[in-house]
């Protein structure tokens, strides 16, 4: 039994450390740590991304470092120091160094987290290459805050942390800058990422996270893919068993095709449950699911396979076979017979190309180093850093693509930073009409004057932004004047020419913030003629005559109604008798005309029987023809 236990160990040890045996290298990924005051440490230092919490992808972030004068490596809440880290309001981010040792990097960020701190620089404690802080090996008690870890971390090297102290120390402010935006290459408007995964799901707290990932970024995912915005592959991490073990019922029961690709036995007990090698045949039909998928242009299936796949075939419920898994190939309607011939023989003495294709995969090529983790992202040949959650990783995304060129669902509510929540994120804006130029993206607020039913607002859309063109009276009245009196509405907006805000006629003021209402009467500047009576009304005036007059408006000036009557009648008759002249003219020209041309018609038809002319033929005589 002891000697059955010892080559357990030395297996799983084994298969948990062979991918190094292939030259490879684990590549720590950075972001930059500028140091913007003060002057004496002033610089650009590389830090490492910590494998838990949100990095910032595609963003920066500012902040004051704060060394701690108690619980210095955070091992312990600092409620019980009465420390908080909380920022004032108006004031930078509280980026909080602490010491590494003593306990895991990741309780260490949860405590300054909790504190109030908004990012955590870990300075090591031994002069080294920086490393990747990862998160500790599942259990209960861990897993409740890893998850719920949300501020970015990083870590510094021993030097520049002690460079940080000293500054501290002797009162200077030290104000520094996270920067994410070339943590990912963003070279286009395309992105390529990979996700290193697997089927197991009862592998702990891992396999749960990962599972729930799975589902949550399904949505997203597939309409990147469908769009043709990325372009996606799923990857799954084999081993191969030492050739002194592979007749051992051991790796047996973990390997197919002799030893060749192999996975841990998921509950760690080669004497029940399933085995790892039952994990390998289906992890290598998720693979052909994808190929088949991916030949017939919809790769997206995948995200459906593998979903679908969790739900209804649990190890749990002792479903994790292939009869489950063809139920769920046959509700997506691929080809199983295609998939079948992808997986071949897991039981000849012979390579895979499909899982020898992976462990290659394994390798680090470029910039990309060795994936030795599970799960593993990678996003333009870079291994993603941070919390496995959607949110997190669609940031990581759409900050691989070239600036603009970001599809819509990189503008949703999942990857805004709501900057825009704070003071309105230091943009212009306009309260009345409920408009802002301020816009959250995942890459941080930007302030940009806004469109607004097909009307463009031109400014800086910091401090000012307008409307322009035919249309912006229609939008808070073009924020000019305006005001409703009587029944009538008046605005001093003006739709076209340079001018913007013109008081209408009657009323003076700047036209933006003011119109009064002109007394034309008390002014004299209407209703001025002797028999004229002026009464002011708002925006105009009205103006009476006396006796039997009537007022003219244009020529400010009162005349009679009798011969105003007189002329109207007399240049009626005028009308009626001009026109009469008229049609009787035009019908005598007509009559005329006809006259004419019916007697000139009559005489030629006369003098054509006796003379006929040169233009006619000769007219023949048939009365001569009959006495013939």
């Amino acid at each position: 039994m002891e000697l059955k236990r010892l080559l357990h160990v030395v297996l799983s040890f084994w298969l948990l450390l062979c991918i190094g045996c292939s030259d490879g290298r684990f590549v720590v990924e950075k972001n930059s740590l500028t140091v913007t005051s003060p002057e004496k440490i002033k610089g650009t230092y590389d830090s490492a991304i910590g494998n838990f919490g949100i990095p910032q992808y595609g963003g920066s972030m500012a902040g004051t470092v704060v060394y701690p004068k108690d619980n210095q490596k955070a091992c312990k809440a600092f409620d019980e120091f009465s420390i908080s880290f909380q920022s004032k309001p108006g004031s930078l981010p509280t980026f909080v160094l602490v010491d590494r040792g003593d306990c895991f990097f990741a309780l260490k960020v949860w405590n300054v987290q909790k504190a109030g701190a908004s990012a955590v620089l870990v300075a090591d404690d031994i002069e080294e290459a920086l490393i990747t802080m990862d998160t500790p090996e599942e259990d209960s008690s861990s897993s409740k805050y890893i998850e719920n870890i949300t501020i970015p971390s990083a870590l510094i090297q021993k030097s520049f942390g002690e460079a940080l102290k000293k500054a501290i120390s002797g009162a200077d402010m030290v104000n520094v800058n996270l920067d994410w935006r070339e943590s990912v290459p963003h070279p286009d408007d395309r992105v390529e990422y990979e996700l290193w995964t697997n089927s197991n799901d009862e592998c702990g707290v891992k396999c749960d996270m990962l599972m729930e990932f799975v589902k949550d970024f399904k949505g997203a995912a597939q309409i990147l893919e469908k769009g043709g915005y990325t372009q996606f592959t799923p990857h799954y991490m084999t081993w191969y068993c030492p050739q002194a073990f592979t007749i051992s019922k051991q790796c047996k029961s973990q390997c197919i095709n002799h030893g060749r690709y192999c996975a841990p036995d998921p509950e760690q007990d080669f004497s029940s449950g399933y085995e790892g090698k039952d994990v390998v045949i289906e992890n290598l039909r998720q693979l052909c699911v994808f190929k088949v998928a991916n030949e017939s242009n919809k790769s997206w299936l995948w995200w459906d396979y593998v979903t679908d796949f969790q739900i209804r075939c649990p190890m749990k419920e002792k479903k994790y076979n292939k009869e489950c898994a063809d139920a769920v190939i046959k509700s997506l309607g691929l080809d199983s017979k295609k998939i079948e011939k992808c997986m071949g023989d897991p039981n000849a003495d012979a390579d895979n190309p499909v899982l020898k294709e992976e462990q290659n995969a394994q390798v680090g090529k470029g910039s990309r180093g060795d994936v030795t983790i599970l799960p593993t992202l990678v996003v333009n040949n870079r291994q993603y850093r941070g919390k496995l959650a959607k949110g997190a990783v669609l940031k990581a995304i759409c900050s691989g693509f070239e600036e603009t060129t970001e599809p819509a669902v990189c503008l949703s509510d999942d990857v805004e930073t709501n900057e825009c929540l704070d003071n309105n994120g230091g943009c212009w804006q306009d309260k009345a009409a409920n408009l802002t130029a301020c816009k959250d993206t995942f890459r941080g607020r930007v302030c940009e004057c806004p469109l607004v039913d097909g009307l463009q607002f031109k400014g800086d859309g910091y401090s000012h932004c307008e409307a322009s063109g035919p249309g912006r009276c229609n939008i808070n009245n073009g924020g000019c004047w305006h005001k409703s009196q009587d029944g009538h509405t008046y605005s001093a907006c003006v739709d076209t020419g340079d001018v913007k805000c013109q008081c209408p006629p009657g009323f003076r003021g700047d036209g933006i913030n003011s119109c009064d209402d002109i007394d034309e009467c008390k002014e004299k500047k209407a209703c001025q003629c002797p028999e004229c009576s002026c009464k002011d009304t708002w925006g105009s005036y009205e103006c009476t005559c006396s006796g039997d007059l009537l007022y003219i408006r244009d020529h400010d000036t009162c005349i009679s109604k009798s011969g105003t009557e007189v002329k109207s009648a007399w240049a009626a008759v005028w009308v009626i008798l001009i026109g009469l002249a008229m049609a009787s003219g035009g019908a005598y020209l007509v009559y005329k005309y006809r006259l004419r041309s019916y007697m000139d018609s009559e005489i030629r038809a006369i003098m054509a029987q006796y003379m006929p002319l040169d233009s006619q033929s000769e007219v023949p005589n048939h009365v001569s023809e009959d006495r013939a």
